[in-house]
């Protein structure tokens, strides 16, 4: 199944229309055409963050809508992606991309911001990442391109991976096929807020684990990841890399959402 860029638009993220500044929480015209050129994708991967709405400048990218019509306070939880994972059309240029708190209590409260230029053309994710710091009310963000190419063969997926672990060092990420065995590095290292290349691999389902430069121990492990074939998808390393239990919410875990 293809993922198209601009569903997410069509359903109510994002074409970038002047909010006023008094209407925090005004609803988005999506009446007019749509920006052409760009999108942008955002995830809420900042340990022990609350829920939150992503900004760019003053204009809503996401919203969660409840039974009655009205706004949530629930927002994006710690561990989701925006509008199901799919991209928000946004028209090219310089943005403060900001992370607001969704509950009522410090409602609009902006816990991060990441000055980025949207170029034209191209597909972006912003990750919140690292650790949510209770006392001061912030939390990491960071943005990477997504330079991904629909690929002509059926038969091989494309994954490339993204370390959003504050806490943890540069880590390679590996791709075992469970039926042939073999095993695939995606990409060189990675470290914090960091992005590898996308790489090839057959179509099949794989056992995923990170493992620090020189070193044989696995130090993430994700089994039975299924890639399909013709598609494209970004695996990300979230959590607190000192936790061992394999329940705990903030332990370290590769969260993998397709591209497309």
């Amino acid at each position: 199944m293809n993922r198209y860029p601009y569903i997410a638009a069509l359903l109510g993220a994002a074409v970038l229309s002047s909010c006023s500044a008094f209407d925090k929480n005004a609803v988005q015209d999506i009446t007019g055409p749509l920006p052409g050129g760009a999108a942008i994708r955002f995830f809420n991967f900042g340990v022990n963050a609350p829920g939150v709405n992503f900004y760019a400048n003053t204009t809503k990218m996401t919203a969660i809508t409840s039974a009655t019509g009205i706004e949530s306070t629930t927002g994006i939880v710690y561990g989701g992606v925006g509008s199901g994972g799919d991209y928000s059309a946004i028209a090219s240029g310089h943005y403060t991309l900001a992370v607001k708190i969704a509950s009522t209590t410090d409602n609009y409260l902006a816990i991060a911001s990441v000055p980025f230029a949207i170029a034209d053309g191209k597909y972006y994710s912003f990750f919140m990442s690292g650790f949510y710091d209770a006392t001061a009310k912030t939390v990491d963000g960071f943005v990477v391109e997504d330079p991904w190419v629909q690929p002509t063969d059926f038969t091989v997926a494309t994954v490339r991976f993204v370390n959003a672990i504050s806490n943890a060092s540069p880590m390679t990420l590996y791709a075992k096929n469970t039926t042939t065995t073999t095993e695939i590095a995606v990409g060189a290292a990675v470290a914090y807020k960091g992005a590898g290349a996308f790489t090839a691999l057959p179509a099949g389902v794989y056992d995923l684990n990170t493992r620090y430069t020189g070193s044989a121990t696995n130090v993430i492990t994700r089994t039975a990841v299924s890639f399909n074939g013709g598609h494209v998808y970004t695996v990300t390393a979230r959590g607190d890399i000192t936790v061992t239990s394999t329940t705990a919410v903030n332990r370290p875990i590769l969260d993998n959402t397709a591209n497309r």
